[in-house]
């Protein structure tokens, strides 16, 4: 059975894969796509998604705008690493078709409730700001949900500051209300992403897929590379979001285990932490998980596969999404 999941993003290059490994996975049947601010404004990630979905041929699922701001805080954007637009490098095609009219939170609440209690995945790769909003707008949604796959946050030190990973930093009351709900969490953090590296080989097996989508992801990743190796120095860039979706594809490709984690939301130097106990043995019935190792060849595997089962899609009117 495919695993059902609303992917909530904010293209960004490694939601732009994450959304294409979703797609292409015959282990994910992909409800709806929800936006939020983040890696750009609101309206370029929107954009974003929806340029992605075009030239990916993705039909019949619908898209949502959601949150443009987060909860308290100003809004903060990363375009020393995804650039002006959210997508630089490749050329992206005009999207073929718009965002319904309803607010993502809406969207996310709506889908939950109407399928089966315990068989939908919230698979948030940005900001938590829609999540937190649709627990706190319809409670009833938590215990519904099957569980909540995050990008986000880090057992070991943090990316935006020392402390913090860029999702979480950028809206941590928002984080602290996911964190805190009760419902299953796996926090897919930066000790599990830095593992996922689009090295020289990775992206030759992109390549020999042959495809546009594949040529689209070789240059998002050319971006990606030289952006990195600017900003923090890596000789290959880490392509964090689609390790969420990896995971609920096949969740033996990212280890995790069982920790309590929580949201530092006051400090000076450290808002947006995610605390996470390893200490000792994971409390029973301990609901949040960390992730800690990934199986990068079976991982980058599930990805190529993916493109290879996209293909050369052409999206035509008769099969837009209303």
């Amino acid at each position: 059975m495919a695993e059902k999941i609303i992917l909530d993003c904010d293209p960004g290059h490694d939601d732009a894969i994450a959304l294409l490994l979703a797609h292409g996975d015959p282990g994910i049947e992909l409800l709806a796509v929800t936006t939020v601010a983040g890696n750009q404004t609101l309206p370029k990630v929107t954009r974003n998604a929806l340029s992605v979905a075009t030239l990916a041929g993705i039909t019949g699922v619908p898209f949502a705008a959601g949150a443009d701001r987060p909860l308290l805080r100003a809004a903060a954007v990363a375009a020393d690493i995804h650039g002006d637009t959210g997508l630089d490098g490749p050329e992206l095609p005009e999207p073929a078709f718009d965002v319904v009219d309803t607010h993502a939170v809406d969207l996310i609440i709506d889908t939950v409730l109407a399928h089966e209690p315990g068989t939908v995945t919230l698979v948030p790769t940005g900001a938590l700001t829609n999540i937190a909003l649709a627990a706190r707008r319809a409670p009833e949604i938590v215990e519904r949900v099957r569980r909540v796959v995050l990008m986000g946050g880090a057992v070991h030190g943090g990316n935006l500051t020392p402390a913090a990973e860029f999702n979480i930093a950028i809206d941590p009351e928002a984080a602290e209300i996911v964190f805190g709900a009760g419902w299953e969490v796996v926090m897919v953090g930066l000790d599990l992403t830095h593992q996922a590296l689009a090295t020289p080989e990775v992206r030759r097996a992109i390549r020999a897929v042959g495809t546009g989508p594949a040529r689209f992801v070789d240059e998002l990743l050319e971006f990606f590379e030289h952006s990195y190796r600017a900003a923090q120095g890596f000789d290959a860039p880490p392509v964090h979001d689609p390790c969420a979706v990896a995971h609920v594809i096949d969740p033996t490709v990212v280890r995790t285990v069982p920790a309590p984690i929580v949201v530092e939301t006051a400090g000076r130097y450290t808002a947006g932490m995610t605390v996470t106990d390893l200490r000792g043995p994971a409390p029973q019935g301990c609901r949040t998980h960390a992730a800690l190792e990934l199986d990068h060849g079976r991982f980058w595997d599930l990805v190529t596969g993916a493109l290879a089962r996209i293909g050369e899609p052409s999206l035509t009117a008769s099969e837009r999404p209303a």
